[in-house]
């Protein structure tokens, strides 16, 4: 038979365990029922969220609410709340990340036994320093700076490098993260974390420009100067690159860039009016979109070909 789900758990938006459940006469049989009609999401044994608040999530909300019902479930059982890291930790900073996955990173103080942590966490056995160790969210995370180290760690040379980009741009220190990779020498991944917070850079405003930087570092041509402030009849434009003596800018237009600031259709006209009062004064233009960093030998050849062609204009008005 059906089982109506109650207004008291539709109208919800916290999670909830069987124990929790059950203390409101809602039966494992029933919770059951209420997974297979959809009223209910199962994010990890044992803890429930409503699925029409589910439902309108994001994937990455969607893994927030994951650790999220991890520090529910250990509430009544766990004497002290957990330290969360890695990935888990930049998530609840807020920080970007790029196609990573929803496990669930803690800190231990013991290796992981025999019957250790759920198949959805992974506890790292690492010493954090008390000053390592912070509140957000209400929930005890490493600092920004341990967060940045500890994705390099664990993940793509790449995909740290967006997580420590943005947690400078949040106001982490570089300095700090580079001595806390350098105290880390001889740990697994301890060589990637140094590469990744020396070219950390805080001007970075989402990923999509954390990754053109890196692309054009890999070219090995001139670097550019990022955020560049220009002045033009219709006021000031900030450019994402450039290179200012060849008159050269390059920018990355990615959707989150947009809906960041304001409405799409204004930001754009707003831009692109700006634009053509620089092409006036002899600035010329590349743009990249999310496709163009995966299809590297085209970009190799447009931004090659950009760089020579501002090259002879420049020595052609010289």
């Amino acid at each position: 038979m059906n089982i109506q789900c109650p207004p008291w758990l539709t109208d919800s938006r916290a999670p909830w365990t069987t124990e929790e459940l059950a203390d409101r006469l809602i039966s494992g049989r029933q919770v059951a029922r209420l997974v297979q009609s959809g009223d209910l999401v199962r994010l990890r044994r044992g803890c429930y969220i409503p699925g029409h608040f589910w439902e309108q999530q994001s994937a990455e909300t969607r893994a927030l609410h994951r650790i999220y019902a991890h520090h529910h479930s250990r509430q009544r059982g766990a004497p002290t709340p957990p330290v969360y890291t890695h990935v888990s930790a930049a998530r609840i900073h807020g920080l970007h990340l790029w196609n990573v996955d929803h496990t669930i990173h803690l800190a231990q103080k013991y290796p992981t036994s025999a019957h250790g942590p759920a198949a959805d966490v992974r506890a790292h056995c690492s010493p954090l320093e008390p000053e390592e160790i912070t509140y957000r969210q209400n929930l005890r995370v490493t600092t920004l700076e341990r967060t940045a180290v500890d994705c390099a760690r664990v993940l793509s040379y790449q995909k740290a490098l967006i997580v420590a980009d943005h947690a400078l741009r949040l106001g982490g220190s570089q300095p700090q993260m580079q001595d806390i990779a350098g105290r880390l020498a001889g740990c697994k991944g301890a060589a990637n974390a140094r590469r990744v917070t020396a070219d950390a850079s805080p001007l970075a405003e989402s990923p999509g420009e954390t990754l053109s930087r890196h692309f054009i570092r890999k070219m090995r041509v001139p670097m550019p100067e990022q955020q560049v402030q220009v002045r033009t009849r219709h006021g000031d434009h900030r450019l994402d690159f450039a290179w200012r003596e060849l008159l050269l800018a390059l920018e990355f237009d990615g959707r989150i860039k947009y809906f960041a600031y304001a409405p799409t259709d204004e930001v754009l006209f707003e831009e692109r009016r700006r634009e053509k009062a620089l092409m006036e004064d002899g600035w010329q233009f590349v743009r990249l979109e999310w496709a163009d960093l995966f299809r590297e030998a085209k970009l190799r050849r447009r931004i090659a070909n950009a760089l020579h062609r501002a090259s002879l204009l420049r020595r052609k008005s010289a």
